[in-house]
């Protein structure tokens, strides 16, 4: 059921948000230059990677050794308001169509993070990942990592299609509100670097 979700209303909504994204593309190659999406690896379903995408928001500005600039100094003002309104999210509905992620679930992280989990940690890729996610609607960036992944499991063990359907109507309303996109003196969060236990 959940999966027949996705697909058919991450469909639905690709379609009708057409004109929408063919906006967003210009002004971001305007505004940024090509290319307009950004791809990334990421782990999946039982830590099985595929490639993420999303609008980009940042430039690739270097230093003079040549090495990118904090994501700080490269997040651009056009940048900084499609985070806000989660709008560089919404190349994930084709990853959501093609069944690399689901609406909802824990958010795909960095693959180099897959060994710098404790066991409870990695349960959370025993489920797809979303685009929001428990995690998201309780804090998204502004908590920590443990914060975070505990959040994770805990919508691994508790997971319904009642409870996504709460998620789903509270992240409408976050995105409003615009709650919780970075950790403070950070464009999104700090990197993980495991748990001290």
């Amino acid at each position: 059921m959940k999966r027949l979700f996705d697909f058919v209303v991450s469909l639905i909504v690709l379609i009708f948000l057409l004109p929408i994204i063919g906006i967003l593309v210009l002004f971001i190659y305007r505004s940024i230059g090509s290319p307009v999406i950004f791809k990334q690896e990421r782990p999946g379903l039982n830590g099985k990677s595929f490639f993420v995408y999303k609008f980009r928001s940042m430039t690739d500005e270097r230093d003079k050794n040549g090495e990118l600039l904090s994501d700080d100094v490269r997040l651009t003002s056009f940048g900084k308001m499609i985070r806000k309104l989660s709008l560089d999210e919404l190349p994930q509905l084709w990853n959501v169509t093609k069944g690399d992620m689901s609406f909802v679930g824990p958010r795909p992280l960095l693959v180099e993070y897959l060994p710098l989990y404790n066991e409870r940690q990695a349960k959370r890729h025993n489920v797809r990942p979303g685009i929001t996610g428990w995690a998201q609607v309780n804090g998204r960036n502004a908590i920590s990592w443990e914060e975070k992944f505990e959040l994770d499991v805990w919508y691994v063990e508790n997971r319904s299609f009642w409870l996504d359907m709460k998620i789903l109507l509270i992240t409408m309303k976050k995105v409003f509100v615009s709650e919780g996109i970075s950790q403070e003196g950070q464009a999104t969060m700090t990197k993980f670097e495991g748990s001290k236990d």
